[in-house]
C-alpha cells in the first residue's frame, strides 16, 4: 500500500504541532523555573539581611557590655588604689607616731582590775570615757587586717557589678 502524500503531510503536520507544543511547554517551564529561582534568591537575600542585622545587633550589645565592664573595672580599680593609698598613708603616719590608735575601755572593767582611774577628772570633756593607746606594732597589724578587708570588699563589689552587667534582667 502506497503512502500518499496526504498521509505524509498529515503526519508532518502532526509532528510539527507536537514539536511546537513541546517547545511552548519548554518556554513556559523555563519561565516558571526562572521565576522560582528569582523568588528563592529574594528569600535568601532577605534571610541574609535578617541574619546580618541580628549579628550586628548582637555585636552592638557585646560592645556595650564590654564598655560597661571596662568602666566598672576602672571604677573598682580606682577605688582599690584609693583605699591602698589611704592605708599606706595611715601606715606611714602610724610608723612616724604622727597618729596613734586607741581603744575605748569599759569604765567598770577598768576600775575592777586595773590601776587606771575609772572616771576622768573634772576638767575633761570626754564624759568619763577611758581610752588606751595601742602599741604601734599592734596598730600596724590592725591596719593590715583592715586593708585586706577593704580590698576584699572592693573585689566583692567588682564581682557583683560584673555579674549584674552580664545578666541585668535578673537584678531589676
Amino acid at each position: 500500500m502506497p503512502i500518499t502524500w496526504r498521509v505524509i503531510g498529515v503526519a508532518l503536520l502532526a509532528l510539527g504541532a507536537a514539536a511546537l507544543g513541546w517547545q511552548v511547554q519548554d518556554w513556559r517551564y523555563g519561565r516558571q523555573l526562572a521565576e522560582q529561582a528569582r523568588l528563592n534568591a529574594e528569600v535568601l537575600n532577605q534571610l541574609t539581611l535578617t541574619a546580618a542585622t541580628a549579628q550586628q545587633a548582637e555585636q552592638d550589645k557585646r560592645l556595650a557590655l564590654e564598655q560597661r565592664l571596662a568602666a566598672s573595672e576602672q571604677t573598682h580599680y580606682r577605688a582599690l588604689s584609693d583605699a591602698q593609698r589611704d592605708q599606706d598613708r595611715l601606715r606611714d603616719r602610724l610608723a612616724t607616731a604622727d597618729v596613734r590608735l586607741s581603744v575605748l575601755l569599759d569604765a567598770g572593767d577598768v576600775a575592777a582590775g586595773c590601776a587606771v582611774p575609772a572616771a576622768a577628772g573634772t576638767g575633761g570633756v570626754d564624759h568619763a570615757t577611758v581610752r588606751a593607746r595601742l602599741d604601734p606594732a599592734h596598730a600596724q597589724r590592725i591596719v593590715a587586717i583592715t586593708d585586706e578587708g577593704d580590698r576584699g570588699l572592693i573585689a566583692l563589689q567588682a564581682c557583683q557589678a560584673y555579674v549584674r552587667a552580664l545578666a541585668p534582667e535578673h537584678f531589676e
